[in-house]
């Protein structure tokens, strides 16, 4: 369920004088709050920022009449893959299973995107994968990553221009922490970026103060 955004009480007494008496300037607002125009700039500002409001140059301010849900949902479908992608960690696919963890702990990520001769996508190793190949008698560095990834066609991928929310959805989904960015070729799937838990995170974040 998402949370309605809170306003403060002048914000509300803004959004219902407008919601009556709009459209109305700026100063006529400030006049019926008894309040200077300068008073109002930042709540004004937040309102309209926040899409509560729009305003229009020698017409002032009119209810956009949608709610706290509604606009959140608009903004979330303005985020793109692209905006919060962030560089991917990989690896050929004949490397070791050791000098895969020993890459992954260096990097500080969780999943690893393997890649063939060619730089096209294969596998992906997760922390799982590279736990359950330790936990065996094997020698890790005779063991070829090639031999516990998880293999194409069974890998979500996703795309610069995708929607970071449908993203998400696909995270929570499947149950893994990234999704490798992908362009598709004639060869194969070329790996240019990666989305995690942590990057949608921010895009949250970045969201609720408004840095979007």
């Amino acid at each position: 369920m998402v949370r309605k955004i809170e306003l403060n009480k002048r914000q509300e007494q803004i959004l219902q004088i407008v919601k009556d008496n709009g459209p109305i300037t700026g100063e006529h607002i400030a006049d019926r709050l008894n309040l200077t125009r300068a008073t109002l700039r930042p709540d004004l500002a937040i309102l309209t920022m926040a899409g509560y409001l729009d305003a229009r140059p020698r017409v002032g301010y009119f209810y956009s009449g949608k709610t706290g849900t509604q606009l959140l949902t608009e903004n979330l479908k303005k985020i793109y893959v692209k905006d919060y992608q962030s560089i991917p960690v990989v690896v050929n696919e004949n490397v070791s299973v050791y000098d895969a963890i020993v890459t992954m702990f260096l990097e500080d990520v969780g999943t690893l995107f393997v890649v063939d001769a060619g730089s096209h996508l294969v596998g992906v190793l997760s922390r799982k994968d590279l736990l359950r190949a330790s936990i065996g008698k094997q020698e890790l560095t005779s063991i070829p990553v090639n031999i516990i990834m998880t293999r194409m066609p069974n890998i979500t991928t996703c795309e610069k221009d995708d929607l970071l929310i449908d993203v998400a959805k696909k995270l929570i989904d499947k149950q893994i922490d990234a999704l490798p960015v992908v362009k598709e070729t004639e060869k194969g799937f070329e790996v240019f970026g990666r989305i995690t838990k942590t990057n949608i995170t921010k895009a949250f974040v970045a969201l609720a103060a408004e840095d979007l």
